[in-house]
């Protein structure tokens, strides 16, 4: 393989790529500023052409004499000035994460030499420039110069993991965009890419599947403030388990809440979500890992680090509407029996229904045998440690089951 040169460019007549045609009429166009300039355009020339954001050499020859994008209103032969760090578009991690998403859900076909209806190329590097609203399609030979280098540990949604191979752009360059850790041993991330055969969420290996040692991690020059899943201010990085169970306080619990309600989550919680953690944050974390498709202890309600990196990333499936169903989701909520069935004396196969969902969502610590079909003193004590797991207190956590009460035993 023949290494990259730098040598003078002069167009030939009879070539009709993109960069040879624009480079005549810059010739032609004497007046323009770029006219002298662009005969001695120092460009990056290689025997296999240049890759656009991952593999091939399709539109090699533009983008070798055209690193930079044309504006709309700019004449043709003049060459676009490199945007200075300063005037970079500005935007958000939310904002970044919610423009990949979008590609992602319209299954945007993998292309390099297409472009999408929001103008940008179809691939991994005009995927990358959508997300970050660049003015154009970059490369990934160009795409670290709107970034600035940070270390492994200190990524968050929205930065990117770039490998430019510049001894054979063909051989495996590409770039994706980091949303989240999957795991808190850092081995595994959610990655938004434009990949063939569209673009694509998953889980990923650190840093990717091949050349994984040659990816650097970039943050882009334009950044504000703002994060997934919560605003500033919050956690992108799974804190760790001890952050959520029963008897943690803080505001790990707040905004774990937070993200599912934006998940489909809120008819779990009556009021809140706030910093001490209830069922209700186990039953709307459990209902999230449903979605998923997982099953066991991977949906036991307490979530991990693919829990989070999925709520931060706004990866995964969203929980279902009640009653609708959906892969992993719960079904209908049984109708409640009424407030008479569950009364001292009274006897039904509500009464043993109740106590055996109790003991299966773990408040069955009060009874010594059964449950049974008739209502006793361990059912109301059973029942008002899991209202009071709600956060709810005096009369709403009495004992007595009531609708909110059967609904969120059986959610």
């Amino acid at each position: 393989m023949m290494l990259p040169v730098f040598e003078e460019y002069e167009p030939t007549a009879d070539c009709g790529c993109e960069g040879c045609a624009h480079q005549r009429r810059a010739l032609r166009h004497g007046d323009h500023p770029s006219a002298h300039g662009a005969r001695r355009a120092l460009v990056l020339v290689t025997a296999a052409g240049v890759a656009l954001g991952g593999s091939g050499a399709a539109e090699a020859a533009a983008r070798t004499f055209r690193p930079a994008a044309l504006s709309a209103d700019q004449p043709a032969g003049q060459a676009a000035a490199p945007r200075a760090a300063g005037r970079l578009p500005a935007t958000n991690r939310t904002d970044i994460i919610s423009r990949a998403q979008r590609w992602v859900g319209s299954q945007v076909p993998y292309s390099m030499d297409k472009y999408w209806s929001d103008g940008y190329r179809q691939d991994c590097s005009g995927f990358v420039s959508m997300a970050w609203n660049l003015d154009g399609s970059e490369w990934t030979g160009s795409l670290a110069e709107y970034g600035s280098r940070i270390a492994a540990d200190d990524l968050q949604p929205g930065d990117i993991l770039l490998f430019h191979n510049p001894a054979n752009p063909t051989k495996g360059s590409h770039v994706t965009i980091f949303g989240g850790w999957a795991d808190d041993t850092h081995t595994s991330y959610v990655a938004y890419e434009e990949t063939p055969p569209h673009a694509r969420r998953q889980v990923t290996p650190y840093a990717y599947w091949s050349n994984s040692s040659r990816y650097v991690a970039y943050r882009y020059k334009g950044l504000i403030g703002g994060s997934p899943g919560g605003g500033p201010g919050t956690s992108t990085r799974f804190p760790g388990t001890k952050y959520f169970g029963p008897g943690t306080r803080n505001a790990y619990v707040t905004q774990l809440g937070k993200m599912l309600v934006k998940r489909g989550a809120s008819r779990y919680y009556q009021q809140g979500p706030g910093p001490s953690w209830g069922n209700a944050d186990r039953l709307a974390t459990q209902a999230f890992q449903r979605a998923q498709g997982w099953k066991g202890s991977a949906a036991d309600g307490l979530p991990g680090p693919s829990t989070w990196g999925l709520l931060v990333g706004g990866g995964g499936k969203s929980i279902p509407k009640a009653g609708q169903g959906g892969s992993g989701g719960s079904p209908a909520t049984a109708a409640f029996p009424g407030k008479g069935s569950f009364r001292p004396g009274q006897s039904s196969a509500s009464v043993e229904k109740l106590g055996r969902q109790l003991v299966k969502k773990g408040f069955g610590t009060y009874y010594t045998s059964g449950p049974g079909p008739r209502w006793t003193e361990a059912d109301r004590r059973n029942v008002e440690a899991f209202q009071r797991a709600q956060g709810w207190r005096g009369g709403a956590a009495d004992g007595y089951p009531g609708p909110e009460t059967w609904r969120r035993l059986f959610a």
